[in-house]
């Protein structure tokens, strides 16, 4: 394994936009484990927010936690210089938010709902872009945006996903086309079926159940569903100077199902 001290800058943090969620904690802990200070997000669940900066500080590194709406500019700029005066640089962003996806067929799906999946996950992915991308230009650092699978295999009833997340897909590939001249990178990992995150709680909602993620795991490659920890290796390696010569690319973390 690489030495931790070589994959990341040795000042400034990674930033983890929704951190406390069950794939953002396990990010936050394995960039702490390569050598990262972390600044994560929440946005409702404080207690989650602290744990998963317990899991940050029990690798050896500081973490900071912060509660943010990503659809308000002036909130997200604040938080960046709030970021930058405690870290002083950032060069690590990493969007692993979006709101809870239920499992609706476009045909009924009323417009306000799409707008406010749009607002909440593609609005808010340029807010939190444009607010970091000054100390992204300063520290040649790295964007890492968290996708969806069904963006190469399209999911019947997940339009509520794969739309807002192909405006994100289309952020991150501008990013890297038009930031690469500052040595900005700017890439992507697409989650198939994950044990953590939203699955449980849509579990719990009643749109899937235990018959639906058996299934899901029959019908990938390797025959099984993934875990926090499978999106947050391929996160960390795209953010650090293994992936120092890729850019504008997307990893599946979905175990085939995209094939």
């Amino acid at each position: 394994m690489a030495d931790p001290a070589s994959l990341y800058p040795a000042t400034g943090a990674a930033v983890v936009i929704g951190g406390s969620g069950g794939v953002g904690a396990e990010i936050c802990r394995v960039l702490a484990r390569d050598g990262c200070d972390v600044a994560l997000t929440y946005f409702g669940n404080e207690a989650r927010a602290r744990l998963a900066a317990g899991t940050v500080e029990a690798e050896g590194r500081s973490a900071g936690i912060h509660r943010l709406d990503i659809e308000q500019t002036d909130s997200v700029r604040a938080f960046a210089a709030e970021v930058a005066r405690v870290h002083g640089s950032v060069h690590t962003l990493v969007y692993a938010a979006g709101p809870l996806v239920p499992l609706i067929h476009l045909s009924k799906i009323e417009p306000e709902l799409m707008k406010k999946h749009l607002m909440q996950d593609t609005f808010g992915f340029f807010n939190v872009v444009q607010a970091f991308l000054p100390q992204l230009r300063a520290a040649r650092g790295s964007i890492v945006a968290c996708q969806t699978a069904a963006h190469y295999r399209y999911a019947a009833a997940d339009g509520l996903s794969v739309i807002p997340k192909a405006g994100v897909n289309a952020m991150m590939k501008g990013i890297a086309k038009e930031e690469g001249r500052y040595g900005v990178r700017a890439n992507g990992v697409a989650l198939g079926i994950i044990k953590a995150g939203q699955h449980p709680e849509l579990t719990r909602l009643g749109f899937i159940d235990e018959k639906y993620m058996e299934a899901a795991a029959r019908n990938t490659p390797l025959r099984r569903n993934g875990t926090a920890t499978d999106v947050a290796e391929a996160v960390t390696f795209l953010g650090s100077s293994r992936a120092g010569f890729v850019s504008g690319q997307v990893i599946c973390v979905d175990g085939g199902y995209s094939i």
